[in-house]
């Protein structure tokens, strides 16, 4: 989606919006720890984030590669930073063919900074002098596929403080094709309203994006300021110049700095704020908090699907998946990266693509021995186990193997109930509630366009215990409105289910459309997942050391347990599956497995 549109939606609903700005980090822990943070920052609602260049060698490419993770894996939005430095047309088109081939739609076109080395700023051999001719290249060959942003400088750019000359350069751009503006970092409002209406004076009326740099701590705010020659108000210096040794004090008062800042922004009649987050995460969410634009009852992030789309090249009509991947949505991407086309309107026949192999990079546990070991800690028992996914239920951890993310709100209309089934020994990997016919409005369960209904049928998907699934198959089978999947490690599919075909246990009613159906359960994929699932649970029991309680625990659970699935077809009736398995219970759930004993030289 271009980011004009998304401009444009907000002035039309006269609802405000922001986005999120990040920079590439130096080491591959760096880029892996801003890669959780950008999942978690996901859940803020920022209507897309842009990632800037590194100009030269590997921090170029590494640019690319994140524009690709976030569109693909993470679903969302990203504009992609092209700087002129050290950048010929080869390698200029290179990185316009790699952020197409990631479906990204939005290029942030700039002239860029002269290297460190150098003092002024020498077009490349074969190269861009300015941004504009930047601008028109990136038109001339893709024409209308990506939306082109510019800087704006209210405050002048380093090498250049002739605001009419800028302005004069900014207009060339615009001419040449650029879509959008995004500023440089500021704090003084008044001036920036000042230089708006001189843009607009110039006859240039593409959207203009204010750049907003929350304040973190006093040292960094001061740093960036001077370095962007960014005038900092004189009520602000009184407030944070005596505090400034107090960097949660410097927070506070910064959040309500910045805050008050945008509030003027917004009632000048701008409705879009891009973040600068300098890859953090908590003084941009204390300054939305302060905002009141998290997400809440009142502001729901609502996806045009319940599950998280991937925007990366062919995938982006893509709106039918199976239910048993929810917790695992980068693995489903991966598994199915190499479809010729994804599913549109139905699933079809589920035998035609080939889910990808479990040995790819990203489909397994992911975390070290050691650093799953602190998560999890060391389960003897069934008990063990049942306890760590009551944790997780109740929020106190964020993750489990077999989800890749904390558990949402939608899980509370069910949690006492599942949490019931784990202290028997029945263990929840996956499952929703039933819903009949909410607002797809709805705060919790609404997805889609307004104006719509959303339904559910109650799922469960749980690992059940060789001693008990006799019995629970028996009670399954005998109610007629249960169908079921179960099948062990390495034995064959149990079903009740009347066709291989999908059963839709979500969909949607909208207005104008066919009913959408975006979440299924049928066999083959079943079958895909199980092998995942196992392979998860076994590299969870490898991270014990041979021969400890932990190990043979979780090892004998993944070779002898079955993983079984639950649909009441009765979408009317919530509770059904709790109650058909009510009064259940694993054996020996405190049992624990016995050890070899340690060879020992003789000597006590």
């Amino acid at each position: 989606m271009h980011i004009n549109e998304m401009l444009a939606d907000a002035e039309r609903t006269g609802a405000p919006s922001f986005s999120f700005e990040y920079f590439p980090p130096k080491t591959a822990q760096g880029v892996q720890n801003l890669y959780d943070r950008i999942e978690r920052m996901y859940n803020f609602g920022p209507k897309f984030i842009d990632i800037t260049w590194g100009a030269g060698g590997r921090i170029a490419e590494l640019t690319t590669e994140m524009v690709m993770q976030a569109q693909t894996y993470f679903g969302l939005e990203t504009c992609m930073h092209l700087t002129c430095t050290d950048m010929g047309v080869e390698k200029v088109n290179d990185a316009l063919h790699k952020a197409y081939k990631a479906g990204c739609t939005n290029i942030l076109a700039l002239r860029g900074d002269p290297p460190r080395e150098k003092e002024q700023w020498v077009a490349a051999d074969d190269g861009f002098q300015y941004a504009r001719d930047l601008v028109r290249h990136i038109r001339e060959k893709y024409g209308n596929h990506f939306d082109i942003g510019v800087a704006g400088y209210p405050e002048g750019c380093d090498d250049n403080k002739d605001e009419d000359l800028l302005l004069e350069h900014l207009k060339e751009k615009v001419d040449m094709g650029a879509t959008f503006i995004v500023t440089q970092m500021f704090y003084d409002v008044d001036n920036f309203l000042r230089w708006v209406g001189k843009v607009r004076a110039k006859g240039i009326d593409i959207p203009i994006v204010p750049g907003i740099m929350p304040i973190a701590t006093y040292a960094s705010f001061l740093r960036r300021a001077n370095h962007m020659k960014a005038k900092v108000p004189d009520e602000w210096m009184a407030k944070l110049e005596p505090i400034k040794n107090d960097d949660v004090a410097v927070r506070e008062i910064g959040k309500t700095l910045v805050a008050e800042m945008c509030r003027k922004i917004l009632a000048a009649g701008i409705r879009h704020l891009h973040f600068y987050t300098m890859n953090l995460a908590q003084a941009t969410r204390m300054v939305l908090d302060e905002l009141e634009w998290l997400p809440g009852v009142n502001r729901p992030v609502k996806g045009a699907l319940p599950w998280k789309q991937s925007l990366s090249f062919g995938r982006r009509d893509e709106d039918v998946r199976p239910i048993f991947w929810a917790n695992r949505n980068k693995s489903y991407v991966r598994r199915t990266q190499e479809w010729d086309e994804f599913p549109n309107g139905r699933w079809g026949d589920s035998r035609s693509p080939a889910f990808g192999e479990l040995d790819a990079y990203g489909i397994g546990l992911t975390g070290t021995n050691e650093e799953n070991r602190k998560k999890w800690g060391s389960p003897q028992s069934i008990k063990d186990v049942a306890t760590l996914f009551a944790r997780y239920l109740n929020k106190e951890l964020e993750t489990l193997p077999w989800s890749e993310a904390p558990l949402t709100s939608e899980a509370d209309a069910i949690r006492d109930d599942m949490a019931d089934l784990n202290r028997r020994g029945l263990l929840t990997i996956n499952s929703q509630p039933a819903v009949n016919g909410v607002k797809s409005t709805h705060p919790v369960h609404g997805w889609g366009p307004p104006n719509g209904y959303v339904y559910q049928k109650a799922y469960v998907e749980l690992l059940v215990s060789p001693a008990i699934f006799v019995e629970v198959r028996r009670r399954v089978q005998e109610h007629p409105d249960l169908t079921y999947y179960a099948v062990t490690k390495s034995g064959s599919l149990e079903t009740n289910a009347p066709s291989e075909g999908p059963n839709a246990v979500t969909w949607g009613v909208f207005p104008g459309k066919e009913i959408v159906q975006p979440t299924i359960v049928e066999s083959i994929s079943f079958l895909a997942w199980k092998d995942e699932a196992f392979q998860l649970g076994v590299d969870w029991g490898r991270c014990y050391d041979a021969e400890t309680p932990s190990r043979k625990l979780i090892q004998g659970m993944m070779d002898t347990w079955y993983l079984m699935n639950i649909v009441n077809n009765d979408f009317h009736q919530p509770r059904t599956i709790f109650e058909v398995l009510s009064g259940l219970e694993t054996p020996d759930l405190e049992l624990v497995p016995e050890t070899s004993a340690v060879q020992t030289n003789g000597t006590h």
